[in-house]
């Protein structure tokens, strides 16, 4: 069968770039691995970890805040098997969803594993051993990433799990250790922390979410120990052994000192790498980074074969869904002839703790390291009528802008909604507005946005209304 335009990996990037293909009128196919379309983000990432960040924030806040609100409740308890009921629930209304956007476009769904055997030919293993070919005039590699390892540690899926495994908890752990402090092991650790597990964190580096801006590790560290998990920070993993229902994991401290913890899971979190295994990139003539198995495309997204892209996870670049989503239009848009763009600087970064954590542009770490002279500007939420009516009250939110222009370079929240909160600073810095431009501009009264009106305010000349 021949076709305009092939998609390798369903994913958010994947299905997107499928869908606005079919919609600019390409002749379009996708190829599944799985049995369920959506890809790591759907079945098994961001959508699955929010059903049980949700569920797990309602626990937490009945056990734990309720009675403030004049809500008295007894004998509370988890229902695991409902909890993960009801994950699945949400993750199967999704990825039918996708099932039904393709029918809606006329796009053709291949389920079995794609791979090239030559640029224009993409051959299907099916499950059942058959293999299907199909053709096409152009080729997008959007096949994702998988769970990254320690080299020294084997990970049994039992006891050593990965964030997979730990979507499927059958129980409350006693204790979760966690390997790495980044934002796929703290949301997890989040669930269960919040479920009543002890959750401990112990991290390389000498911050967590240590990608983000400095401000909002040490905030997020701080609140989080509040809520009951422990952190080790700048402590090297050196191994990790399960005896029968017990982990192990033995770690260095900053000044060579063996330490070692005992826990039931052991969830390793450091990070994910490009999934490219068994494209058969070797029979185009393309290669991948040695390390992160990334392989290298051009401004357009094109490899070294023409007609050959790549987006999202596989390529260079924050792993984020979103990306992965514009990625994916982009290359659908430039196949046609259009000229569409995406703005690096301006993808938000979240982490769905709570209180969440977001951010877009430059860090003021990357200011002085880059020599830009800048102004800052912050507002705690403890100063916010809103936050101070629902009691979330923990964070600020920090405007960097430039010293001469007042050109907003940065925003970083932690606060509540901040997943929601960021839209509105990525929204004004595409229009390149300046500090002034927002606390200028009219915000609903009692909203947690005001905050991000005053944090303004407090960058463009030091006068917040309300602190």
């Amino acid at each position: 069968m021949q076709y305009d335009v092939i998609v390798i990996g369903s994913g958010p990037g994947g299905y997107v770039a499928a869908i606005r293909c079919a919609q600019l009128g390409l002749k379009t196919a996708c190829i599944e691995k799985y049995a369920t379309y959506g890809g790591t983000c759907l079945n098994v990432g961001c959508i699955p970890s929010k059903a049980l960040l949700d569920s797990s924030e309602h626990y937490y806040n009945a056990s734990h805040a309720f009675k403030t609100h004049g809500i008295n409740l007894d004998n509370l308890s988890v229902d695991m098997a409902q909890m993960m009921k009801r994950k699945t629930e949400v993750v199967a209304k999704n990825t039918s969803g996708i099932s039904f956007l393709f029918k809606k476009n006329k796009i053709d769904g291949f389920q079995g594993i794609g791979s090239f055997k030559d640029k224009n030919t993409i051959s299907i293993k099916k499950a059942d051993g058959s293999i299907e070919e199909i053709t096409g005039k152009n080729i997008i590699i959007a096949t994702g990433s998988k769970p990254s390892s320690l080299p020294f540690l084997k990970i049994d899926k039992k006891r050593i799990i990965t964030s997979t495994e730990a979507l499927t908890l059958t129980e409350v752990p006693k204790h979760l250790i966690l390997i790495g402090g980044g934002v796929i092991g703290l949301e997890l650790g989040s669930v269960y922390s919040r479920l009543g597990a002890k959750v401990s964190v112990i991290e390389f580096m000498d911050s967590i979410i240590p990608t983000m801006d400095r401000g909002l590790g040490k905030e997020l560290q701080k609140v989080l120990q509040k809520q009951g998990m422990e952190f080790y920070l700048n402590h090297k993993v050196t191994g990790a052994t399960v005896k029968g229902k017990e982990v192990t994991v033995t770690f260095d401290a900053p000044n060579g000192d063996k330490k070692e913890l005992k826990g039931d899971y052991c969830l390793v979190a450091v990070g994910r790498i490009a999934y490219t295994d068994g494209l058969g990139l070797e029979n185009i003539g393309l290669t991948v980074e040695e390390r992160g198995r990334k392989v290298t495309v051009n401004d357009h997204l094109e490899t070294s074969v023409k007609g050959v892209y790549a987006i999202g996870d596989v390529i260079t670049g924050a792993m984020l869904a979103h990306k992965a989503e514009d990625e994916g239009t982009l290359v659908a848009e430039s196949i046609v002839g259009q000229k569409p763009h995406i703005n690096y600087n301006l993808i938000p970064g979240v982490v769905y703790t709570w209180p969440e954590v977001a951010a877009v542009g430059q860090t003021e770490e990357q200011l002085k390291a880059a020599g830009v002279k800048y102004k800052s500007g912050s507002f705690p939420f403890r100063a916010s009528g809103r936050a101070v009516a629902s009691g979330d009250m923990d964070g600020f939110v920090k405007v960097l802008a430039d010293a001469d222009t007042d050109e907003i370079l940065g925003v970083h929240i932690i606060g509540p909604r901040a997943a929601d909160m960021i839209a509105e600073a990525v929204c004004a810095m595409e229009f390149r507005a300046s500090a002034e431009d927002v606390s200028r501009m009219s915000h609903a009264h009692p909203t947690y946005t005001e905050a991000f009106r005053e944090a303004c305010l407090a960058a463009t000349d030091n006068r917040p209304i309300h602190i």
